[in-house]
């Protein structure tokens, strides 16, 4: 359940980035109000990148995409499942050959 709730957030996060992509507010000076592109602030997806500030608001009240800092926050995520997928692997690896060798030399 857990893995489908954070890819469901995910999900949700790309929406926003989307939208903001497919009305090219992009920069301060292309800047829009989310609720003309269909995009809801208050939503988890629109909070999480407002967090992680890769939606930034202008000084009127206009938002856009950071594009560098939502391709370093996909970055940063694909490094950090990449190091657990390591972890999990190297954990597997040590339990077939070393915890499982001593299980099968107890079975004789």
């Amino acid at each position: 359940m857990g893995a489908a709730a954070a890819a469901a957030v995910l999900v949700k996060e790309r929406h926003v980035v989307e939208a903001f992509q497919r009305a090219r507010a992009t920069s301060p000076e292309r800047a829009v109000v989310p609720e003309d592109i269909g995009v809801d602030l208050a939503g988890i997806g629109g909070r999480r990148l407002l967090r992680h500030a890769a939606l930034r608001a202008t000084p009127s009240g206009l938002y856009y995409l950071d594009e560098p800092t939502w391709a370093a926050l996909r970055s940063t995520r694909r490094r950090m499942v990449f190091v657990v997928l390591v972890i999990v692997g190297l954990a597997a690896l040590y339990f077939a050959t070393v915890a499982g060798g001593h299980a099968f030399s107890h079975a004789r």
